[in-house]
């Protein structure tokens, strides 16, 4: 008879794993699958913990990635302080009040919001000039920041695809700088959202270090598929929204089934 602990903790790995491959492949949005993994497959069954516990594996995640593109220069450090300051302002906030909403109510929202962010990968990010530093950039990195890390703390992810579109909005980067910035925001928020949730003992410490393991081993395989795949990114995009969309409706029906 199988371990039912030992069972768990492999897919926790697997779960993460998958997790780090997707986002290492097409550059965002696996980190929304996490919350929905961790419910339906490892077998969390308090969305609340599930948040929480999704929250802190994306923030270290989003910490290790940072690592090689700080090295690239492609973070712009001011922009990524005062983006995050604000944003974790939101993330507390967007925590604090994510444990207090019931938590079927809270998965009907976070599957909406997954829809909107199929939508976001459907559309695809559209490459602008590098226009950084936008004049009065500053009030729109804080109004953005704040609007977005209330997003991220709420439903526990990294609002990668959420961050990227608004970083490019309100300071004028270019794409590949949008992306390497916002790694230090979807860490911060992570982290934010994390610590308040440990704080009402929200957070599975095993399954996260677990979550984590597998999420760098996926991650070092998604990157090195990534560079042999460059050509094949788009319709992995479009694979991958639809994958988010199915998953979105899925937990939208058994939500509203209660």
């Amino acid at each position: 008879m199988t371990d039912p602990a030992l069972l768990q903790a492999a897919l926790a790995v697997a779960c993460g794993s998958l997790v780090g491959f997707s986002l290492a492949l097409i550059g965002g949005g696996g980190s929304i699958l996490a919350v929905p993994l961790l419910l339906y497959v490892v077998g969390v069954h308090d969305p609340h913990l599930a948040i929480g516990t999704s929250a802190l594996a994306v923030s270290v995640n989003a910490f290790a990635n940072l690592i090689p593109h700080a090295r690239a220069g492609h973070v712009r450090w001011k922009a990524a302080f005062a983006f995050a300051a604000a944003g974790v302002l939101g993330a507390f906030a967007g925590s604090s009040l994510g444990k207090a909403v019931d938590g079927r109510h809270l998965l009907i929202l976070f599957a909406l919001l997954m829809l909107v962010v199929a939508g976001f990968m459907l559309r695809g990010r559209r490459g602008q000039d590098d226009r950084y530093p936008l004049p009065g950039m500053y009030p729109r990195l804080g109004a953005v920041g704040l609007g977005t890390g209330s997003l991220a703390g709420f439903f526990g992810i990294g609002g990668g695809f959420l961050i990227v579109p608004g970083l490019m909005f309100a300071s004028g980067m270019e794409i590949i700088q949008a992306i390497g910035t916002s790694l230090f925001a979807v860490g911060a928020f992570g982290l934010t959202a994390a610590v308040n949730y440990a704080r009402s003992g929200l957070v599975a410490w095993g399954i996260t270090a677990e979550f984590i393991l597998g999420g760098a081993v996926g991650g070092w395989l998604g990157a090195l598929a990534a560079t042999r795949l460059a050509r094949t990114r788009g319709a992995l995009n479009l694979i991958f929204a639809l994958a988010i969309a199915a998953v979105a409706i899925l937990m939208l029906v058994r939500s509203l089934r209660g």
